[in-house]
């Protein structure tokens, strides 16, 4: 028989004779409380060990936790260090992409201006020919330099260019026109090449005192 505290307390045994409790049923309780603190302790050894097994996977458990505790601020932080090394090289590529559009920029006003001042050397220089050729026609003989001074462009004609803007847009023409294969086949003969009176100036005086003028 197997007795709880409960029970224990309400035992009630029976007396002998003399007036004391029977023998053989003091020695049956006592069996009976020993085989109960037997079950009991058996139990309290099972739960020991459940608790052992218990607190060791606990212990499993909390060092996982905190591998990936670990393995977590250890990936924020390359993910942290990745943005800001991404950030940098975008901050250098962006730099140097700046830097070089600021050189395009540079090299194009300096071949801009180039050609403004070549275009305009260009325009004295015709200018000083044009000028040197009317002064030479104003000094040719009067009968001779006729055909030599109409053959040539006014002064005044050539005095003003048109600016020439090099960032307008270039127009488009239209499709060329075919060429006569028959035209193509014959050569075009050039006409005689005639010596020009008066062509030299023979009165010594100018600054083309000397010189044949017959290349026009």
């Amino acid at each position: 028989m197997r007795y709880t505290p409960v029970e224990l307390r309400h035992v009630r045994l029976g007396k002998s004779l003399f007036g004391g409790y029977k023998k053989d049923e003091i020695d049956k309780l006592l069996e009976d409380v020993a085989d109960s603190f037997e079950d009991v302790w058996r139990e309290r050894g099972e739960l020991a060990d459940k608790l052992e097994d218990v607190e060791r996977v606990l212990g499993e458990v909390k060092q996982r936790e905190q591998l990936l505790t670990s393995a977590l601020v250890s990936a924020e932080r390359a993910a942290a260090d990745a943005r800001a090394q991404a950030k940098r090289e975008a901050e250098v590529i962006v730099a140097e992409a700046h830097q070089e559009a600021r050189s395009i920029t540079r090299t194009a006003q300096g071949e801009r201006e180039r050609l403004f001042t070549e275009v305009r050397r260009m325009e004295t220089l015709l200018r000083a020919a044009l000028g040197m050729i009317e002064e030479a026609s104003a000094h040719a003989p009067a009968g001779g330099g006729g055909e030599l001074s109409e053959s040539w462009p006014k002064r005044q004609d050539t005095r003003e260019f048109a600016a020439v803007d090099f960032e307008a847009p270039v127009e488009q023409q239209g499709p060329e026109p075919e060429a006569d294969p028959e035209a193509a086949a014959e050569p075009t003969p050039l006409p005689p090449v005639q010596a020009v009176p008066g062509d030299v100036d023979t009165d010594g005086e100018g600054p083309w005192a000397g010189r044949d003028f017959a290349w026009g």
